[in-house]
């Protein structure tokens, strides 16, 4: 700050690197102020608008202020805003001000301020340090629905998104993580491959002559994988909807099956649009990726292989997919809109018409499709939970085939011991045992006993019993019994200090003492059936 006493002026000198500075003054009016700045030898350049009063002044100089035209009319204020916590004092609050000052209103009725991408450091990602991601190396590997689906999964409300940095090797496509060291670097040498790279600092012949090696992260493998997912259940469905006929579906006409994925939507299609709604994005797409991924292609696909191959059970179960395909296609199409409006178009020739009660025209591309209704008479939570049971007792099926090495074509058989309550809800579904795990039970319910040489999974409220008399390694399953229960006494005893921390139970809330009283009182559930387990099989020997 400089005193010019002799003209009773302040000037606040902001200076930037040394050279460029934005002098403020305060003191007399603003004829006098520009007089004496003219005086000590200061010139106003007539061509230079600051960045962010021009970011101000947008929607003005766009839609004919200071005329009232009926483009400004309509279009001011806006609905959202959406930025960077960083710029709120330097951009939000002045164009916020200027609207005010100018047009009596502010310019948007909401501000919704997102995460900021961090790298792997924590540092803001920034062309000078060269730790930013380039989308377009992204697109070109993973994709670009994969780079929106990614970014959405990972808009967190408040906080800031740490992404690792990686170089990616172009002679053997290894990814090279990117160091403080070497982001900096006009060359970088692979560690798999030995052979050297080019990157964005390259300028030199000798350093431009190698190949570039793009800078991308991993964070956006995991978004791709979804992608291929979805396209290879696409692919499935339309194979399997050849002769579509259509038709109204009567709630009499849908297998248990359809009862459950038609509740699913239901509610997956209210918790998406209620989270979009709210500007809650990554709830959205962590929403679709489990119903689309676990739910969509790894259950229902699966289970409507028989009756694709039915002739009587084969057009309800393609007017069925076809709505549900059309449901998710239309709620997924704002995150992976390449992806969707590709299948839009392929279910378009098999199925130009479809839904279950009114069936009707599709729209000629899914950009301009109604946003999906949540057909909340379809919610059945009873289904839901029978079909989470299932779900939970078909993956430990599946685990203990893969960690006793048996062939997915022998047959296990297993029984569950359990409630009566959840033997009720998973009876009906001993056929899908079959045709998904090629499994048989051997009985349900409370009184259920292990067999002598056995497989033990324990799950909330049950307990899973496989028959390994055929295929058992002895050794083996107690070696995975020992580490089991080395691995549930460490988890006791963690929850139980921290349940005998006085503090902890005096001052954490309520519902989050009992969740941890709750989870211990599982995991001694789970220690004393893999004791059972492993004592059976020590009695064996």
């Amino acid at each position: 700050t400089v005193t010019a006493n002799s003209f009773g002026v302040t000037f606040d000198l902001d200076v930037n690197n040394g050279n460029d500075f934005l002098v403020c003054v305060r003191g007399q009016d603003e004829t006098e102020i520009a007089e004496l700045l003219e005086a000590v030898g200061f010139q106003q350049d007539t061509d230079v608008l600051d960045t962010w009063f021009s970011s101000a002044l947008w929607p003005h100089s766009t839609l004919g202020w200071p005329e009232n035209t009926p483009e400004l009319d309509y279009y001011y204020p806006t609905s959202a805003l959406i930025t960077s916590r960083d710029i709120i004092t330097l951009w939000v609050a002045r164009m916020v001000l200027i609207g005010l000052n100018n047009r009596g209103d502010v310019p948007f009725r909401e501000v919704f301020i997102h995460p900021k991408i961090l790298d792997g450091y924590g540092e803001t990602m920034s062309k000078s340090k060269g730790n930013g991601v380039d989308p377009l190396d992204v697109i070109d590997k993973f994709g670009p629905d994969a780079l929106r689906y990614g970014l959405a999964y990972l808009t967190t409300e408040t906080q800031d998104v740490r992404m690792p940095v990686q170089f990616e090797c172009p002679h053997c496509d290894a990814l090279i993580e990117q160091t403080k060291k070497n982001r900096e670097l006009a060359r970088v040498k692979c560690t798999k491959c030995g052979q050297e790279f080019s990157t964005q600092w390259a300028k030199k012949p000798e350093d431009t002559a190698l190949p570039r090696g793009a800078v991308v992260s991993e964070r956006f493998e995991n978004s791709r994988n979804f992608c291929n997912k979805l396209w290879n259940a696409s692919r499935f469905a339309l194979l399997n909807l050849g002769e579509f006929t259509l038709a109204p579906v009567a709630d009499n006409e849908l297998a248990v099956e359809d009862r459950w994925i038609l509740s699913r939507l239901a509610t997956v299609t209210k918790e998406v649009t209620e989270s979009l709604e709210a500007y809650h994005y990554a709830d959205a797409a962590r929403a679709l990726y489990d119903f689309a991924w676990d739910e969509f292609c790894s259950f229902y696909v699966e289970m409507l292989k028989g009756r694709f191959q039915d002739a009587a059970q084969r057009p309800v179960a393609q007017r069925v997919m076809a709505h549900t395909l059309d449901t998710l296609l239309r709620l997924l199409h704002p995150m992976i809109p390449f992806i969707t409006e590709e299948v839009w178009q392929l279910l378009g020739k098999v199925a130009p018409e479809r839904g279950l009660t009114q069936p009707s025209p599709a729209t000629e591309s899914i950009m301009i499709a109604a946003w999906p209704e949540a057909d909340l008479a379809r919610q059945d939570g009873k289904i839901e939970a029978r079909f989470s049971k299932f779900q939970v007792t078909l993956s430990a099926l599946r685990d203990i085939r893969a960690g006793q090495n048996i062939a997915s074509r022998q047959v296990i058989q297993f029984g569950a011991r359990c409630d009566d309550e959840t033997a009720e809800m998973l009876k009906p579904m001993e056929p899908y045992f079959k045709t998904m795990a090629n499994s048989i039970t051997t009985g349900w319910g409370s009184n259920v006993q292990p067999p002598p040489t056995n497989a033990t999974v324990s799950l909330p409220g049950m307990e899973i019993f496989v028959d390994l008399k055929d295929f058992i390694n002895v050794e083996e399953e107690i070696a995975r019994l020992e580490k089991q229960i080395q691995n549930l006494e460490g988890q006791i005893k963690s929850k139980q200090g921290k349940l005998a921390n006085a503090s902890f139970v005096e001052r954490a809330p309520a519902d989050v003492v009992q969740r941890e009283r709750d989870s211990l009182a599982q995991l001694e559930e789970q220690l004393s059936s893999a004791r059972k387990a492993l004592e059976e099989l020590t009695r064996g020997q």
